[in-house]
């Protein structure tokens, strides 16, 4: 009977060290370039012969690694090459700090605890935005017809330079009017507008990626105007100019 008391423990023992750390979840973090990420190991304090290594990308480079000899004696060895002396390692519960980030620096970093109670298996997906661009508003083209004024219309373009992973979208009042995303690497973004002369709304062109936004504001009554008594093309072609607005900036939401 006691023999097999001591074999049950074992085993859950066992199975404790096995399990412990969904090897399957994936933490995802997002960090704007030139920021610092920390990942957490979700340890308090670490305790004497822990193990702790820290691997990057998908060959699952080894970058950091750790062992507690005691409190008092940790033995770091970082291999840095990647990073260029961005890391850091809590030495009271080894989490991972990389600063200065950048771009290169996204991907896959997996984390692997082993002590004497538990072992720990840990991911984490990281991705690095680059800074937004502000919006770029330009009228397209306008058109006037010499029966009526109010046939006059005005077509506008909001355009960002060398973006990536980012959304570009036009918003009238709080309503989203149309919006266009990119995922490649630094590629030209274009959305079109088009208003009526007399339109009273308020029209805005965000740029956003998950962390932050860049906000565009366009004034209709002063750059979509009305037609004169005779309407003509050379009217129109001097309506077609790059229109100087004011810039907002906002954080998290349009």
């Amino acid at each position: 009977m006691t023999l097999y008391r001591v074999t049950l423990l074992c085993v859950i023992d066992l199975f404790l060290l096995v399990v412990n750390g969904d090897p399957d979840e994936v933490k995802s973090v997002s960090v704007m370039e030139g920021d610092s990420v920390t990942l957490h190991t979700d340890l308090t304090h670490l305790q004497t012969d822990d193990r702790i290594l820290w691997m990057f990308g998908p060959q699952e480079t080894l970058i950091a690694d750790i062992f507690i000899r005691n409190p008092m004696n940790l033995l770091f060895v970082i291999k840095d090459q990647i990073f260029l002396d961005r890391l850091r390692i809590n030495n009271q519960n080894g989490s991972l700090t990389i600063t200065n980030i950048t771009i290169t620096h996204s991907g896959l970093y997996k984390l692997l605890i082993n002590s004497r109670a538990t072992s720990i298996n840990m991911r984490f997906n990281v991705t690095v935005y680059d800074h937004l661009p502000v919006p770029v508003i330009s009228m397209h083209s306008s058109n006037c017809s010499s029966s009526s004024e109010r046939s006059l219309y005005c077509s506008f373009l909001c355009s960002a330079m060398n973006v990536s992973h980012v959304s570009l979208s036009w918003y009238k009042g709080n309503s989203l009017l149309s919006s266009i995303s990119v995922s490649d690497l630094n590629i030209r973004l274009s959305l079109p507008l088009e208003v009526e002369y007399q339109d009273t709304n308020t029209y805005r062109c965000v740029i956003n990626n998950p962390i932050t936004n860049h906000i565009q504001h366009l004034d209709i009554n002063e750059h979509c105007l009305p037609c004169p008594a005779a309407a003509t093309s050379d009217y129109s072609q001097r309506n077609c100019a790059a229109i100087p607005l004011i810039t907002t900036y906002r954080v998290n939401g349009p």
